[in-house]
């Protein structure tokens, strides 16, 4: 059965187990019901776990993989830094994942190029599973749609461009007495150093961000309409310390310093971080995740 719904003015279709769902309410329509306004995004609580007796006959091998997977590498401590095999082995499963393993397809409406996207559009969410250790979530973003710079506090998280081109921003703090030596600024700059800075285009491989390094703060900006995969460990929680924090960039030579020759030499690999009150183009709708299931077996 078919059904045509209106997200920010965009139809879009979808597939699930070979049977076309609708997309319902905004953009890319996962969801059936009423937008849920997120004041603050990436906070995913409900888990999504579907009853063996009524799931679909094809379950995507990759995804149920994916899952089982993180069971595996987050059961450990909250905020423990997955071991390096365990990274390689989920890198490895993501790097094989299609738009189709959760119900995606390039040549859906919203993923058009001539696809006329309105006015301040904004990125959509939806939350495919999630629990204490980890969570596994997709992020919707319009041509020109932004994820500002934000920070993953003791967080490992794995990215995974599943369509579409975006161009990724990302910093790690530089230690903090390096920086307290470097510069008196104050307290509202700190000093990161530029871990990324370009152009990424799907299919492409899985980029990782750990809690000190690999870029743990970083904005996405879509060149054209994008759908993104994130595994999140853990996932955030204000109430464990795992708050969403968001920050301005400044360029370094922004707050020059004559004593600060040990960074002034690469000076285009650093810059200061202010950190702000969350962007108005933060605020995201979720939608529920109507894609292929996951079924949660037993341990």
């Amino acid at each position: 059965m078919k059904r045509d719904n209106n997200i920010g003015g965009v139809s879009i279709e979808m597939e699930q187990g070979g049977d076309r769902v609708g997309h319902v309410n905004k953009v890319i329509g996962y969801g059936k019901r009423v937008i849920v306004k997120k004041r603050k995004p990436y906070h995913h609580h409900h888990r999504r776990i579907h009853n063996k007796k009524t799931v679909p006959n094809k379950v995507p091998k990759a995804l149920q993989e994916l899952f089982v997977s993180c069971r595996e590498t987050f059961k450990g401590p909250g905020g423990t830094v997955p071991s390096p095999q365990d990274v390689q082995k989920l890198c490895h499963i993501l790097d094989s994942m299609k738009p189709e393993d959760v119900g995606l397809r390039s040549d859906l409406q919203f993923f058009k190029p001539e696809n006329i996207v309105k006015e301040n559009q904004r990125v959509t969410c939806t939350t495919i599973y999630s629990c204490e250790n980890f969570s596994l979530c997709l992020f919707f973003l319009p041509a020109k749609g932004v994820i500002p710079l934000h920070n993953h506090p003791e967080m490992t998280v794995f990215s995974k461009l599943l369509l579409g081109q975006m161009h990724i921003k990302s910093y790690d703090w530089v230690d903090s007495e390096v920086s307290h030596n470097l510069l008196h600024q104050p307290s509202q700059f700190r000093l990161a150093r530029l871990k990324a800075n370009n152009v990424f285009t799907a299919p492409c491989d899985t980029s990782v961000l750990y809690p000190q390094s690999g870029g743990n703060i970083h904005e996405f900006t879509a060149i054209t309409p994008c759908a993104v995969l994130d595994v999140l460990g853990p996932p955030y929680s204000k109430d464990d310390g795992r708050d969403c924090s968001f920050y301005r960039d400044h360029p370094y030579t922004a707050f020059p310093n004559g004593e600060s020759g040990k960074v002034k030499e690469e000076n285009d690999s650093y810059g200061w971080l202010e950190e702000i009150e969350m962007p108005e183009n933060s605020q995201m709708d979720g939608i529920e995740y109507l894609g292929p299931p996951i079924i949660e077996t037993a341990l």
